[in-house]
């Protein structure tokens, strides 16, 4: 029996909220106050029709690099419903990084906090399509040769008659960027059918109902928080309070005063809450369920006593792939555990990573995934059809995660197969930092690898360097120096080691392998040690 996705837009499933309950709550920022979907309904109109005013057309793509809050989320459903398409940009991308997504998608707009406008300045040569740039929020404007610069205000003050636009779950509704491993970052071409299954999937796996509150904290410019968290509210008819960024010092405070029965954790965040000192409260809260990917025995158990919290849900997904995998809400809780196949939408099996073909029930190999229903599923790399092409090899997405499957149908993640490195819930492409590195006089080769800090922490950058003939060896500090500019914070280097040599294959591909086998050596410099303290906004003096 076909499924009906007519209505999987987010602008579509905003006018039935609004309604059917058009006075109940839906979004708050932080201690602001509750907004009704009424309210969100009527906002995302006026800022779409802003765009529409400003020229924005069908099928364009507008650059977003704002900070969490409320005017994100009027933004994204406003562009939406233009059948316009929301470029999601990392508020940490700088450099070459914010220069190649930039390029690569063309944008004509961008709506930018005040925060980002010097990294724009600096690459403001480097990105000609750029014409306009909504500002949104207080502070200082600097001044740019040649884009113009613009109050959001005319955007947020557009008409607030409803947008007369058909949009389709087949259309793009959203460009989302994931690290390259063995290139540039690749933005995905998001149909709004895949965007709704993310939602959809929290919905269903979580059961949120109408009468639950999401403590929102993590950025809008990842599929979790935007689609998972806040969709997912959306979706649900529930409410929801969204912070700038997530603090474990004020986590369970926040999670009291807003009377949230629902969060997320990601990686080190469930490190960085349990690190907090204990409050003797914290047990009485109306926490019913949190998602936390992913979570260890001895975590799992903390979170779980320490915070009074009934269940816990895993699951497996990917910016391409969506959500295939889930803890169903009834299943045992186990940690490392993903859930099962969610396979009223989805196939998935654990393929050898050199044949694609199935392997036995308990072996590791790739998790393989396809879709059942048509555009519920990335539509491509924008740009880049090779890697398209590369990425659905035997009609098969490829996730590059390694896991497997048991007796029972669970699936287990291991970890990554491929160079990508992960640290504090980030993805970082060893080869766009590489790329920096190699813009340095001094640097004829460069390898950026994980590594661990200690026994069972989170990965670290370690950049193995070659230099240059003749050159001298770079002071540590200069050389992060020359970073910081040219690349998120989260990816500049902790870990630098001059090397006589880098190990390859005879086709001279690098060998990351050997590299992360040797690890950390007696003369590997740490920036953490030599006293290099680094922010979100450079490095700290």
């Amino acid at each position: 029996m076909a499924v009906d996705k007519s209505d999987w837009v987010a602008g579509k499933i905003l006018a039935k909220q609004a309604a059917k309950s058009g006075e109940a709550p839906f979004m708050q920022f932080e201690d602001g106050r509750m907004h009704t979907y009424g309210e969100a309904h009527r906002l995302s109109n006026q800022v779409g029709n802003g765009f529409a005013a400003a020229g924005v057309d069908f099928g364009e793509n507008v650059a977003v690099m704002m900070n969490n809050c409320l005017e994100y989320l009027w933004t994204w459903i406003g562009l939406g419903r233009l059948g316009a398409i929301p470029v999601a940009i990392n508020t940490a991308l700088r450099g070459t990084f914010l220069t190649h997504v930039l390029t690569n998608t063309g944008c004509r707009i961008g709506v930018f906090d005040p925060d980002y406008l010097d990294w724009l300045v600096d690459i403001e040569d480097d990105v000609p399509d750029l014409q306009t740039v909504y500002v949104f929020g207080e502070g200082p404007v600097p001044a740019f040769k040649r884009i113009e610069i613009r109050s959001f205000d005319e955007i947020l003050n557009g008409a607030e008659h409803d947008i007369d636009v058909e949009i389709s779950y087949r259309d793009i509704g959203t460009v989302m960027f994931t690290s390259g491993t063995t290139g540039p970052s690749k933005g995905v071409l998001m149909p709004h059918g895949h965007l709704y299954l993310y939602g959809e999937c929290m919905r269903t796996h979580m059961q949120i109902t109408p009468g639950d509150k999401y403590y929102i904290t993590l950025p809008l410019f990842h599929a979790q928080g935007l689609l998972m968290m806040s969709y997912g509210t959306l979706i649900a008819g529930a409410s929801g309070v969204l912070t700038k960024i997530f603090r474990a010092s004020s986590w369970i405070d926040d999670i009291r005063k807003y009377e949230a029965t629902l969060t997320n954790l990601l990686g080190a965040m469930n490190d960085f809450v349990l690190a907090q000192p204990p409050k003797p409260y914290e047990g009485d809260n109306k926490l019913r369920m949190i998602s936390a990917i992913p979570v260890t025995d001895e975590t799992l158990s903390q979170l779980k006593t320490r915070f009074n919290v009934p269940k816990f849900n895993e699951l497996f997904g990917m910016t391409e792939c969506n959500l295939p995998v889930a803890r169903p809400f009834d299943a045992p809780e186990e940690a490392g555990c993903s859930g099962k196949v969610w396979d009223d939408y989805f196939e998935v099996i654990i393929g050898d990573p050199e044949t694609d073909e199935e392997l036995p029930v308990g072996e590791v190999g790739e998790i393989l995934v396809r879709p059942k229903e048509p555009y519920c599923f990335m539509q491509g790399y924008n740009g880049m059809p090779e890697m398209t092409v590369q990425t659905w090899r035997n009609l098969w997405f490829h996730t590059g995660d390694a896991g497997r499957q048991d007796e029972r149908g669970y699936i287990w993640y291991i970890d990554r197969i491929k160079d990508t490195i992960r640290r504090r819930g980030e993805n970082i492409s060893s080869y766009e930092v590489e790329s920096v590195l190699l813009e340095h006089p001094a640097i004829a080769e460069a390898a950026a690898v994980a590594v661990k800090a200690d026994q069972g922490g989170e990965d670290e950058v370690l950049a193995c360097l070659v230099l240059e003939p003749g050159a001298g060896a770079p002071d540590p500090m200069e050389l992060l120096d020359f970073c910081v500019p040219r690349m998120p914070y989260f990816a500049v280097p902790r870990y630098i080691d001059i090397v006589d040599e880098i190990p390859k294959t005879p086709s001279a591909k690098i060998q990351k392998n050997k590299l992360r086998e040797l690890g950390l050596s007696p003369n590997s410099w740490d920036r953490e040690t030599a006293g290099y303290k680094l922010t979100r906004k450079g490095r700290l003096a």
